[in-house]
């Protein structure tokens, strides 16, 4: 099931004011302008669906601060509060930590556990005045993941959907024809680059600000979207389809523009003018600069630095 979902509830500010140029639309299964080039890989099976519908709503239901670990070895948690004040949840682990907003009204949120196997604590943190905030509550887990992947085969709060979204939906119907996992890509990728176009009032009104959330059925829905609605609205098709797929926030040369783009792992290959997607290695897919081609505000697709992964 997916949880109430509310704008303002982010770790980040996505200031990316990116040209995504709009690309004609294609049909289901087309190119839409897009060099298909050649896949390979074992045959692929549609999932099952398992994978669209990990989360139980029971343990975050309560009115005082509850955090969620019982679904820690596939990837994510789960936590709610209430408070009068500003609510901050903390993820650490060793010596790394992700900070997300939290609503103060018991709406739960779920993110991933994200930084590999290992010891994390959880922290529901209060404002107390200006950025200052006070734990009010914490547990700890020692987290062995089902494997690397199982984060980034699961909704969380920046890429949501269940078995009833019309994100996972369209990706079914896309993957249908799909003979391995390289095909997957290619069918989904060009889709979402062929047809949703870049919102420019959305980036404006955005840029400079921070708690922004995406919503992959809304931006299907709409057909347009900034670079971080591209990167959640893909992953959700992707993850919906059995193939891991992350989203990450940072930095694009030449002018450190702040991005959203994907990494992807598949079982198979995809390699086309656009595109190079390789075996048994996390391949990047910025389908923002495969639409719109190098710019000012684009980057040159030449250098990422990744900074935030979900």
């Amino acid at each position: 099931m997916r949880f109430p979902r509310k704008r303002g509830v982010a770790a980040i500010a996505l200031t990316c004011a990116l040209s995504l140029a709009a690309c004609s639309g294609g049909s289901s299964g087309s190119a839409g302008g897009f060099d298909p080039g050649t896949t390979s890989g074992p045959a692929w099976t549609m999932p099952t669906a398992a994978l669209l519908s990990p989360f139980s709503a029971d343990a975050v239901s309560a009115a005082e601060p509850v955090v969620d670990l019982s679904h820690a070895s596939e990837g994510y948690v789960a936590a709610s509060a209430t408070s009068d004040a500003r609510l901050k949840l903390q993820v650490v682990c060793g010596e790394m930590s992700y900070n997300y907003d939290l609503p103060s009204d018991g709406s739960p949120i779920v993110v991933p556990l994200n930084m590999g196997d290992g010891a994390y604590r959880v922290r529901v943190m209060q404002n107390t005045s200006g950025n200052n905030y006070v734990e009010v509550y914490s547990v700890g887990a020692d987290v062995e993941l089902e494997s690397e992947f199982a984060p980034y085969l699961r909704p969380n709060l920046f890429c949501d959907y269940d078995d009833s979204s019309a994100a996972v939906a369209k990706a079914r119907e896309l993957a249908a024809g799909a003979e391995n996992e390289g095909d997957v890509m290619r069918d989904v990728c060009i889709w979402v680059a062929s047809n949703i176009t870049y919102d420019y009032d959305k980036a404006a009104e955005l840029s400079g600000t921070s708690g922004y959330v995406p919503s992959p059925d809304e931006t299907l829905a709409s057909g347009t979207g900034i670079c971080f609605d591209y990167a959640s609205l893909s992953a959700a098709m992707l993850r919906s389809l059995g193939i891991p797929c992350k989203v990450v926030t940072g930095y694009v040369s030449p002018d450190g523009v702040y991005h959203a783009w994907n990494l992807v792992y598949i079982n198979g290959s995809w390699t086309s003018v656009e595109f190079s997607v390789r075996e048994g290695e996390w391949s990047r897919v910025d389908l923002t600069f495969a639409a719109a081609g190098a710019g000012d505000t684009v980057g040159d697709g030449t250098s990422y630095t990744d900074r935030y992964v979900y």
